[in-house]
């Protein structure tokens, strides 16, 4: 087996890209895509589905990634241990988060612990960011949702609690609290299925019997705060990712479960990346800090 055109798939894999991957093997576009193109035709399977400007990995190319990925991860150590020493001086970690808010600190450390380290966030909610992972297309992620699956390894990072707000001429603007109760029959401004902010609300509502009005669905935050100033409902948001506005009047609700744990989550098997490994460990001690917990 040719160990280059493994190395070539398996850039193009992590990347996602040809072009991207090029760039950070420092390689030609056509010498990586060749050997990609080898290894296919050499063993007569695809393993990249085309994609306008990306590529998509074939259910083949996703279980070769799985082995390729444990194997370089694999070679990574020897190196290191051959070199006395697990300094990060070079790699990319891929890091997806269902808020920048919760992940920044982490990368800020570990920067400033392994300059060499190139980092790359994407912002998603809970279930992207979940699926990232499973499909080798993050490293780590932080999540409000903590998987119960076996091959996750997770972190308890901090705590946070859902707010409503509302413009400041709406009706309840007066109060710097409301009961659950309060809600009843009021339109909701709500992110859209599979977001942990909705998961939390709708199961805190439910459980108290509370009906609220209409719900509009919203993909993201800033979309949601921009419903909300125009009046189309009441919005929901975790504490610590409201930024404040003078538009908007932050509400909490005291009686009501919403609360809500953040994780911060690996693959067990990418555990053995050298990067992975120190992401998490930096994880462990910034959860252990007072400030980090609500």
């Amino acid at each position: 087996m040719n160990h280059t055109q493994l190395r070539a798939f398996h850039a193009v894999a992590r990347e996602g890209s040809f072009t991207r991957a090029a760039q950070a093997a420092r390689l030609s576009q056509p010498n990586l895509s060749g050997q990609v193109k080898a290894l296919e035709e050499r063993y007569g399977v695809r393993l990249f589905e085309r994609r306008g400007r990306g590529v998509e990995m074939t259910e083949l190319g996703r279980r070769l990634y799985a082995v390729t990925d444990r194997l370089f991860a694999l070679e990574g150590e020897a190196q290191a241990l051959l070199a006395g020493s697990e300094a990060l001086t070079i790699g990319h970690l891929r890091i997806a988060a269902d808020n920048a808010i919760h992940a920044m600190p982490i990368m800020a450390e570990l920067k400033r612990r392994h300059a060499g380290v190139a980092l790359s966030l994407v912002i998603g909610n809970s279930d992207a960011v979940l699926a990232r992972l499973s499909d080798y297309q993050a490293d780590v992620g932080i999540t409000a949702r903590r998987p119960a699956e076996p091959r996750f390894h997770a972190v308890a990072y901090s705590r946070d609690r859902l707010i409503v707000f509302v413009p400041r001429a709406h009706a309840l603007a007066q109060r710097r609290r409301l009961a659950l109760r309060d809600l009843e029959g009021r339109d909701m401004v709500l992110r859209e299925p599979g977001s942990v902010t909705r998961a939390v609300f709708e199961r805190a509502i439910a459980g108290a019997g509370v009906r609220v009005g209409a719900i509009m669905d919203i993909d993201g935050r800033e979309a949601v705060r921009e419903a909300v100033a125009s009046g189309l409902g009441i919005g929901v948001a975790f504490s610590r990712e409201f930024v404040p506005d003078d538009r908007f009047v932050a509400l909490d609700v005291p009686d009501a479960a919403f609360d809500v744990g953040e994780y911060v989550v690996c693959l067990e098997e990418r555990l053995r990346l050298t990067a992975v490994r120190a992401f998490m460990h930096i994880a462990e001690q910034m959860a252990e800090k007072p400030g980090n917990r609500r």
